[in-house]
């Protein structure tokens, strides 16, 4: 599903040169579901929009799907962006002025979709994580974790392969994260690779595989056991 191999990014500001990214190479295949962690300027963040097609990087490979996007146009990423990738973050980047609904149409609308069809999938959307009974209210009338849900309604709408989470229970409660925990979990189940940014660690074990950064480099990449992840998952009610 993703093949990454010697990614180097480099930020440059006047003279500085900081390098964000060092000689990063990875592997993650179709139905993973894959934590990354580190510290504030780590480059997990800089990794999750080099996946997400969203930055160019200095050098480097990148496969994505079996389409190598290393020297695609701006045009042709965001092809691949809509078509493959799915994206929450943790201050949700819903439209305030519009009912949650409109929220989850919004991307259908790049695909020439017709209104009737857009009404018709954003509704099931919103109905296969809870909300069906939501979908005329605005963003400032729901919860924190009702946003979060309206925000991987609209990300699955498209029907991606990819859901990039980018520290996707940072503003939740532990009760409202652990709804979210459950929507990526059946989500995964059904086929969906998640690749989730997070610094805690007690929503990274519910994933399978945990990876983690420190100065632009992959320190380690382990795989939490089956037991572990059940039990973290039963902690949480999931």
């Amino acid at each position: 599903m993703i093949d990454i191999q010697h990614l180097v990014k480099i930020y440059r500001t006047g003279d500085l040169r900081f390098k964000a990214l060092d000689d990063v190479s990875l592997r993650i295949e179709k139905g993973e579901f894959t934590a990354i962690m580190g510290p504030s300027g780590s480059g997990k963040s800089t990794l999750m929009n080099l996946i997400g097609c969203l930055d160019s990087f200095d050098r480097g490979r990148y496969v994505l799907n079996g389409v190598d996007v290393t020297h695609m146009t701006g045009n042709e990423l965001a092809e691949i962006r809509n078509k493959e990738i799915g994206f929450v973050f943790q201050a949700f980047n819903l439209i305030p002025r519009v009912s949650l609904l409109a929220n989850v149409e919004l991307p259908m609308s790049y695909y020439g979709t017709t209104k009737k069809e857009r009404r018709k999938k954003a509704i099931e959307a919103l109905e296969h994580v809870g909300l069906g009974h939501r979908l005329m209210h605005m963003p400032n009338q729901v919860s924190g974790g009702e946003k979060q849900r309206t925000a991987i309604a609209r990300a699955m709408v498209n029907q991606p392969s990819i859901i990039l989470a980018d520290e996707p229970t940072g503003n939740l409660d532990s009760k409202s994260s652990a709804e979210i925990m459950k929507i990526f979990h059946r989500l995964n189940e059904e086929g969906v690779t998640i690749i989730m940014v997070t610094h805690e660690h007690d929503i990274a074990i519910q994933a399978r595989r945990i990876i983690r950064f420190k100065d632009g480099k992959i320190v380690s990449d382990e795989i939490v056991t089956k037991s572990e992840c059940e039990a973290k998952r039963l902690d949480c009610s999931i």
